[in-house]
């Protein structure tokens, strides 16, 4: 078996961009594609599967099983056509990250795709309410539309790892144009509000009308799951000092 993309509906696009968005460091990427896809109530229009995605099967409630995906959903926003794609999972080898991006890209192509972006989470310590988002492009006019928007310049030398940055690679040996867009988040855990951040760069950039106060919620529940965590790590701390501290008090009499 190979990467295969298998086509649902039928559409034709109008100068179409690909947004990426799968699942990555802090969920950054794969939260705000979902979220676009729900408040552009975009449709499905393709799915992809392959090998090199991890190997077990998904089960939903009712007991049913189903294979990991990538899903492709379109939506007419602002000026052009968008295409959206998140999934289950990137790749998990080097070879499986190289042949499920190229097959992306020829698949995309055909629809008249001229420029990637891709989203995705950036490993920093964040402070502040609003995590930066970091930009890198392989076309400077197009990383000038998202540093006027809002974004700062990538790192010299900085590698982007997994499918954010692949796609920017083989894009350019496509002729296509390609930037990304990455979140600060500490990536230990699903980060909305980096992925607001994310979300915020590009609806200004692309000038998507996209109502992002629904995020708030979500980065409120985050919140409160980070206090929890940080409270039962101090308890578990306290703990481990306590014991440390009666081993040191224990003498023998022999």
């Amino acid at each position: 078996m190979q990467t295969a993309i298998k086509v649902k509906e039928d559409v034709e696009l109008r100068n179409p961009v690909l947004i990426e968005g799968l699942p990555g460091l802090g969920s950054v990427g794969a939260i705000a594609v979902s979220y676009m896809i729900k408040e552009l109530k975009a449709m499905k229009f393709a799915e992809l599967y392959s090998p090199f995605f991890p190997h077990h099967v998904i089960v939903d409630k009712d007991g049913n099983v189903r294979l990991l995906r990538a899903e492709f959903y379109f939506s007419r926003a602002g000026d052009r056509d968008v295409i959206l794609l998140t999934g289950d999972s990137q790749a998990q080898t080097i070879y499986g990250q190289y042949e499920m991006v190229s097959k992306i890209l020829d698949f995309v192509k055909k629809y008249g795709v001229k420029v990637i972006i891709t989203l995705g989470g950036y490993y920093a310590t964040v402070r502040g309410e609003s995590p930066r988002v970091i930009c890198a492009s392989t076309d400077p006019a197009l990383q000038s539309i998202f540093l006027n928007s809002g974004a700062v310049s990538s790192p010299t030398n900085n590698p982007i790892a997994g499918a954010a940055g692949l796609f920017l690679g083989l894009a350019r040996l496509r002729g296509m144009d390609a930037a990304c867009l990455l979140g600060e988040t500490a990536g230990h855990m699903p980060d909305p509000r980096a992925a607001k951040s994310v979300l915020t760069v590009l609806c200004e950039a692309l000038r998507f009308k996209i109502s992002l106060n629904d995020l708030d919620e979500a980065i409120k529940r985050s919140d409160r799951i980070v206090k929890s965590v940080r409270e039962i790590e101090r308890k578990v701390e306290s703990f481990e000092r306590t014991l440390r501290r009666r081993k040191e008090g224990i003498t023998y009499i022999s």
